[in-house]
């Protein structure tokens, strides 16, 4: 096998595609925290093309990783090792996948171990835009106050310790307060995240940090710095080792950190960038100011119909996204509720069919090489729930609509916290912003409890006495007689 780096680009199996740009001529003006698979499959491929096709030599990335832990620390090891470089394989339907070397990542810098290099990197006057994956709860705004939460221990840390941040926040509030007093121009800030509006929320929260740590610079900020609005799209499943080897056989390539996912791929994003940006527009993205419209349809259709899958779909016994959705019911339980619960709600913007859409994201669930985890997708209920499915909840409740379909994805929640399927099997899904005590709210006797959870306030279920009945109804149902055989009686009525 060839081992992954600058020197043997030259040396790549015939099949795997490499661009062939000078990587030396490359340098980074985009900072990006958290290097996840997606930031891998997603915008460091747009700007892995862009290079290539010449004139943004200036446009290279520098991947920065925040959290430390055993997984973070390998990836942090495999960046220098192989020059920034990996393997993306994408995964059409059918037929063979396409397997590409991506190269602009050029600098990786793990911040718990050198927070000051970080730091001036983000000082550097060549970095003009920052990116972020913090995930969707990664902006620690509060659910029922939507104000940014300050007594986060994170955030205490920071604003005691602004040369030694452990988050974004921390780092860019210092950063420009550095720029700021060297008389230097800030950065644009892109929230890269599956949040609405999320330029918006990301500009709460960096201000809303900077504010508490001085309101002058916070003003600045305010002044001075765009926040686009973007939305982005390509399912990007975790890689295991299983998932490692696989890949690595198939590709005659050593790679310690490959990536795969599906081979469609979106990104919208508002031409909100004075301090200037890549030509984004040259490699398909599409630069729009109604974001709004795009952003509403994905978060509704996409991101809430994959909790539409993985919640049943895991407690049912499935693992894999495209085993759940084989399912019949599973099938048409999708097909309803986009029928009947999302579509009537949305407006498409011009040019764009939502029957087409839904039908493309049929295929997409369905497409086994991605081999996409439930569990992957279960995990965060707190965060997914709220921001993809609560505005079709609301205007569901408020127009005493059908709300079977949307109690038993919230019934099929509950029973996910358990962490055990209609098998017996257990698994875990990580839900970071539920205390113990609430998690344990599941089960509580009285349905309202669980429904009155901090993280659905203003979503109105616990004041539904028809969406409490069939909430309560579904979940003893699933404790009672199974997933499938409570969701038959649902679609088939």
């Amino acid at each position: 096998m060839v081992t992954l780096s600058n020197a043997t680009l030259g040396a790549l199996p015939a099949e795997i595609a490499w661009a062939g740009y000078d990587r030396t001529r490359v340098t980074p003006g985009i900072l990006h925290f958290s290097v996840g698979n997606f930031h891998r499959a997603h915008q460091a491929n747009y700007l892995d093309r862009l290079i290539a096709a010449g004139g943004h030599d200036g446009w290279g990335l520098c991947g920065v990783g925040l959290i430390d832990d055993p997984r973070e620390r390998a990836k942090a090891a495999a960046f220098p090792q192989q020059d920034g470089l990996y393997t993306l394989t994408e995964c059409p339907p059918s037929g063979a996948p396409a397997i590409r070397v991506i190269g602009s990542i050029v600098e990786y810098l793990f911040a718990p171990d050198d927070p000051e290099a970080v730091l001036a990197k983000l000082c550097d006057p060549a970095i003009r835009i920052v990116t972020m994956t913090l995930t969707e709860g990664g902006y620690n705004i509060d659910d029922e106050t939507h104000a940014f939460r300050l007594q986060a221990p994170d955030i205490v840390h920071d604003l005691a310790n602004p040369t030694k941040p452990r988050t974004a926040f921390g780092y860019v509030a210092e950063a420009l307060s550095r720029r700021r007093a060297l008389g230097m121009a800030p950065f644009t800030i892109l929230s890269c995240d599956n949040l609405r509006h999320n330029g918006d929320v990301a500009q709460i929260a960096f201000t809303s940090f900077a504010r508490a740590r001085d309101p002058d610079l916070a003003a600045w900020m305010e002044a001075e710095i765009d926040f686009p609005n973007s939305m982005v799209d390509r399912i990007t499943p975790a890689t295991t080792d299983a998932d490692r080897e696989r890949l690595n056989a198939a590709s005659g390539i050593e790679d310690q950190i490959p990536v795969f996912s599906e081979d469609f791929i979106q990104w919208v994003m508002q031409d909100h960038f004075r301090y200037g940006r890549p030509r984004f527009e040259d490699v398909g993205v599409q630069i729009t100011e109604d974001v709004w419209a795009y952003e509403q349809i994905k978060l509704r259709m996409l991101n809430s119909s994959h909790s539409m899958l993985a919640f049943p779909g895991t407690i049912a016994g499935y693992r894999l996204v495209h085993e759940t959705v084989s399912d019949p019911l599973i099938a048409e339980l999708l097909m309803q509720f986009w029928n009947l619960d999302v579509i009537p709600l949305l407006t498409a913007p011009p040019g764009m069919s939502l029957t087409g859409y839904r039908d493309k994201l049929m295929e997409r669930y369905l497409n086994p090489a991605t081999r996409d985890q439930t569990i992957r997708i279960a995990t965060d209920g707190a965060s997914r729930i709220p921001i993809f499915s609560g505005d079709t909840i609301k205007a569901t409740i408020s127009k005493g609509g059908d709300i079977r379909r949307l109690a038993f994805l919230l019934a099929s929640y509950a029973r996910c916290l358990g962490g055990v399927d209609d098998k017996g099997e257990h698994f875990l899904t990580p839900e970071p912003r539920l205390t113990e005590a609430e998690r344990a709210t599941a089960t509580d006797p009285d349905p309202r409890v669980f429904l009155s959870l901090p993280i659905f306030a203003g979503l109105g279920m616990e004041s539904s006495a028809t969406f409490v009945e069939a909430f309560e109804g579904y979940r003893r149902s699933i404790a009672g007689r199974g997933t499938l055989a409570t969701l038959k009686e649902i679609v088939r009525d």
